[in-house]
């Protein structure tokens, strides 16, 4: 089910506070964090606030936090500690955080006991809600802790500030019924539960209306995409539906869980002109011993298949994935097995992670627990791995003329633009009267280890 979000409460918040004052906003974690950061200052914004990356300048100081390794959650520990100044310099200041990490149990008490100043804390599935948490802080002076243990209705139409004003996140559906042994998703972001595909067109239509080239489609699992909903819409079929949309140049989609990556969604990327030659398709291990105890429900020979089928429908795609290192009762030949799948496979990028124990998930009670010593000796060993072939991968496109959306200028070098391939590679270039969201060809002069090097091509 969706309700649509009465923007009625955000102009009667910005009457009753017309003074335009400066927000903070810090985020952890994946994609559908950032979506849900940009959800958030949107409606400040709408409010009457303006954004602000100085913490010292903030009315409203916000963290939307990620659980899915420990080092994300220390790292909010440390940030909430630092703000204890400023709170004490500035008892106005309004503070709060959201997220994943809430909605662990006792998280937010926790949270509170340990940082008493904090007013506002929330969870995943009532983030809507902030605007009304806002308003009674600053109406009523109280610290507000609510967390809805299950998932709501999805709630449209809520205000969003994108990042980038070239390419956009669209989430398509929320949660995750998998249950990996490993992963805490599942119990913080709740069961998948999809939008309705006009929400979705309706969404993108309006997005290159105001001058986007480039989406990316978000989800926990992507391919899982039309559960629930009344109408036979799968994965497949959104995907040539949002083909159709006049002035969108690119598609992109993520994350794909290869046990229900169909025959049909490899299809609708070789036929369908939008969708990028590019796919994430997360293996973790290249263990089947392992991939069992990670309940991945898929076997490495499986994988391999997949792989081999989506290189002989789609030429020149480029696959990148994630891969977790040191799980419980992983052993020396394990490893090596995951080894040989990466040169095999020979990804474009990877996202690689130390396996991190989650409290209340199957892995954190499994014996045979890694040391940190073999981990970190595995995890660069697989690093090198990965980018000795992404390295080379690189080094085959000098020469060569890509197609490339400019997003803006290179950070590393004021001088020149910057952008992605169709494949994902990044390329900074040079050329003159080129404008950002524009399209242009780029020949490769040179390859750097983790990007490329060019000119526009006229």
């Amino acid at each position: 089910m969706s309700k649509n979000f009465d923007i009625k409460i955000l102009d009667e918040l910005k009457e009753k506070d017309n003074v335009k004052k400066h927000f903070y906003i810090e985020t952890w974690g994946c994609q559908m964090n950032e979506e849900d950061s940009e959800k958030l200052s949107g409606m400040l914004k709408r409010v009457g606030y303006t954004k602000t990356e100085n913490k010292e300048d903030a009315g409203i100081i916000l963290f939307n936090t990620c659980c899915v390794r420990e080092n994300a959650e220390n790292k909010v520990f440390g940030n909430l500690g630092s703000l204890k100044h400023l709170k004490k310099e500035n008892p106005d200041l309004i503070i709060g955080i959201c997220g994943c990490m809430m909605q662990q149990e006792g998280m937010a008490d926790k949270i509170l006991k340990k940082f008493p100043y904090v007013n506002i804390v929330f969870g995943t599935h009532n983030a809507y809600k902030f605007p009304e948490y806002l308003n009674r802080v600053k109406t009523e002076g109280v610290q507000i802790k609510e967390i809805f243990n299950k998932e709501t209705d999805i709630v449209e139409g809520l205000p969003i500030d994108r990042e980038s004003n070239v390419k956009a996140f669209v989430t398509i559906m929320y949660g995750c019924n998998n249950f990996c042994t490993y992963c805490i998703v599942p119990y913080v972001r709740g069961r998948e539960r999809s939008r309705k595909p006009e929400d979705i067109l309706n969404e993108v239509r309006e997005l290159v209306a105001q001058g986007y080239k480039e989406i990316t489609l978000l989800g926990q699992n992507v391919n899982s995409y039309g559960k629930g909903l009344e109408e036979e819409v799968d994965f497949a079929k959104l995907l040539r539906m949002i083909n159709e949309i006049e002035g969108l140049e690119r598609v992109r989609f993520m994350t794909s869980h290869p046990k229900d990556l169909t025959h049909d969604v490899i299809m609708a990327i070789k036929e369908c002109d939008k969708l990028c030659e590019q796919i994430h398709l997360p293996v973790q291990s290249g263990s089947n011993s392992i991939l069992k105890k990670m309940n991945r429900h898929y076997t490495k020979e499986y994988y391999l298949d997949l792989i081999k089928k989506i290189k002989e429908e789609i030429p020149g795609v480029t696959l990148t994935t994630d891969i977790i290192v040191g799980f419980p009762g992983e052993t020396e030949e394990d490893f090596q097995e995951t080894l040989e799948l990466v040169k095999e496979v020979g990804y474009s990028s990877a996202f690689t992670f130390i396996y991190s124990r989650r409290n209340n998930t199957p892995a954190d009670m499994m014996l045979n627990q890694v040391s940190e010593e073999d981990k970190h000796h595995r995890f660069n060993r697989l690093i090198a791995a990965v980018n000795e072939r992404v390295i080379a991968q690189n080094k085959a496109e000098e020469g060569n003329i890509l197609e490339v959306l400019v997003e803006g200028n290179s950070k590393n070098d004021a001088e020149k633009l910057t952008g992605r391939t169709r494949t994902g590679r990044l390329v900074n270039f040079t050329g003159e009267n080129v404008n950002v969201g524009e399209l242009v060809n780029v020949k490769i002069t040179r390859a750097q280890n983790f990007s490329l090097i060019g000119e526009v091509i006229k």
